[in-house]
Formats: structure tokens, C-alpha cells, sequence
């Protein structure tokens, strides 16, 4: 019991510590990060990165080494991986520079038993740490690119999204190219190939729009990410290929997530279009309406629904 004790007091110390000064929280936050539990650990590496505690990046990586598999059983020493997870997202906010590190922990795995059987506790560590390499000065965007590559076959889809995520952020011809060609293999959940449209709009701009609509032909979950990674792009050309695909496509549920869509980028010519389906009786018109109360609309346009007998609140 006495243990219990000192430990909950232990954890509320770390706890409080987030309110406090960072001049102030830093000695108790160095001092946790040399506990042997690796949920002080992860609590005070994630109070460390909040404060931006640049001082403790040292006595942060010397906590992730101290938990990984050389110096003795992690799923032991730090179940669930918390305290490598939480070192490695303090330490990628800190603009850590040193790359081992973070290719250690982009190659880690935890196995530990469940009821489903062994699962995997160190994807998020493996994700953040892809994306905190990418910030590393030192590193070439060509060698970063071959050490994130092995990460679109990891078995995680969150780990597969961020190595998605990690290689738009370096940002080269290179980079949109390896994410051109991840999207045209496809074979994978809609969730990874929207983020890398997503990826390819953002650094090819408008000269990918054409490519990324090439995506809405096949009416399932993949051209329903295609659908709004091109809404998002908010531009008149975007709505347009929208558009011409609700129109070319006889399925009712895509042309409801493409009606969406428009209506989600609250541009001038998608509400009008919109509006003028509801207005003329088209045969979507219920749809047309309920994709624009749903992006909520200005206070003239909900009148204009509820004019023609479509209730709307609106903004």
C-alpha cells in the first residue's frame, strides 16, 4: 500500500508539474524522466514537449534508449510502449536532430500478447518518428526517401499514412513522384492512397487536378477520398471535375458523397450549382439540399432551402 502511495504521488508530482513554470517543472520533469516506470517516463516527456523544455532533449533520448530492446525486454520494461511513444513525438517537437535515434525507433517493433492474440504497441512510435526524421538537417532528401520507403508496407495503416505525410513534407520532385506511383499501385486501404492524392495536389498544385480526378471513376471508398482531397483543394477547376463526375455516374450513394463534396468547399459557383438543383427539382434535388445544410450555409442560402421546402438552420 505504502508503495502504491509514493507511487500515485510520484505521478500527481509529474502531473502538476504541466501547470507549473517551465523553469519551474524542468528539475521535476528531469528528475522523472530517470524513473524506472515507464508511465512517469511518458508523462513527463509528454509535459517536456508541451513546454517546449529544449534543454531536456538530452535526458529525453537518453529515456528512449534506456527502454528499448538493448537494454532488456521492452514489453517488460515499457508496456504498451508509453514511454518511447510519448519520447519520441516530445522529441520530434523539440526539433530533435539526431537521426539514429529516430531511424531506431522508425524500425522498432513491440509485440505484446492480447486477447486477439500478439499485436503491435510501437506503430504510433514508428509514425512519429518518420515524421521527425524529415526535420533532420544533416539528412538528404534522397536518403530520407530510401529509409521511409520500407514504410508503406508496414503492417500498420497509421504508420503507413504518416510515411505518407513524412515524404510530402520533404517536399521534392522526387518525393511527389513516390507518391504518384504509391497511389498508382493502390491494393491498399482508401485512408493511405487519399493521403497520398492529398500529398501530390499540395505539391504539384492545379497541374495534378486532372490526375487526382482520374481517381473518381470507380464510385467506391478510394473515389470518395479522391472526392474531397480535391474539394479541399477549394478551387473552381476542383469543382468542376466534381461535377463532371456526380454526372457521368449512376451510383446514388457516390453521387450523394460527391454533392458533399461541392457543397464542402463553400465556393461561390458549387453553391450556386447546388442550389439551382434543388431549385429546378432535379432528381437529386433532396440530396443536393442536404449537402448544403450540412456545409452550413450563409443565412441567404438557408432561406432560399427553406423557400423551396427543404428545412435548413444554416449558419
Amino acid at each position: 500500500m505504502a508503495a502504491a502511495r509514493n507511487f500515485d504521488a510520484e505521478l500527481d508530482a509529474v502531473n502538476a508539474a504541466a501547470e507549473l513554470p517551465p523553469d519551474e517543472a524542468l528539475p521535476l520533469l528531469r528528475k522523472a524522466l530517470n524513473h524506472r516506470s515507464n508511465l512517469i517516463v511518458s508523462r513527463a516527456a509528454k509535459h517536456a514537449g508541451r513546454l517546449h523544455l529544449a534543454v531536456l532533449t538530452d535526458a529525453l533520448a537518453e529515456a528512449f534508449y534506456r527502454f528499448m530492446p538493448a537494454a532488456g525486454n521492452p514489453a517488460k520494461t515499457d508496456p504498451q510502449c508509453w514511454a518511447k511513444n510519448e519520447i519520441g513525438k516530445a522529441l520530434a517537437a523539440l526539433e530533435y536532430q539526431n537521426t539514429e535515434l529516430f531511424l531506431a525507433g522508425m524500425k522498432h517493433h513491440q509485440p505484446e500478447p492480447t486477447w486477439g492474440g500478439p499485436s503491435d504497441s510501437a506503430g504510433p512510435l514508428r509514425g512519429a518518428c518518420a515524421l521527425a526524421l524529415v526535420q533532420c538537417r544533416e539528412i538528404s532528401s534522397s536518403t530520407l526517401l530510401r529509409h521511409l520507403a520500407p514504410l508503406f508496407r508496414d503492417e500498420e495503416l497509421p504508420v503507413r499514412v504518416n510515411a505518407a505525410r513524412a515524404v510530402e513534407q520533404i517536399g521534392s520532385d522526387a518525393a511527389a513522384l513516390m507518391l504518384r506511383l504509391r497511389a498508382e499501385l493502390g491494393s491498399d486501404a482508401p485512408e493511405l492512397i487519399g493521403a497520398c492524392l492529398g500529398g501530390v495536389l499540395r505539391l504539384d498544385g492545379e497541374s495534378a487536378l486532372p490526375w487526382v480526378s482520374g481517381f473518381l471513376t470507380l464510385g467506391d471508398e478510394l473515389s470518395a477520398e479522391a472526392a474531397f482531397v480535391l474539394a479541399e483543394h477549394r478551387s473552381p477547376q476542383a469543382v468542376t471535375l466534381l461535377q463532371t463526375a456526380h454526372d457521368a455516374t449512376f451510383n446514388r450513394d457516390f453521387r450523394a458523397t460527391l454533392l458533399t463534396a461541392i457543397a464542402s468547399t463553400r465556393l461561390p459557383e458549387a453553391t450556386d450549382w447546388l442550389l439551382q438543383r434543388v431549385i429546378s427539382g432535379a432528381q437529386d434535388s433532396k440530396l443536393a439540399a442536404q449537402a448544403l445544410c450540412d456545409a452550413q450555409p450563409p443565412p441567404e442560402i438557408a432561406e432560399q432551402l427553406r423557400a423551396n421546402g427543404f428545412p435548413c438552420s444554416g449558419r
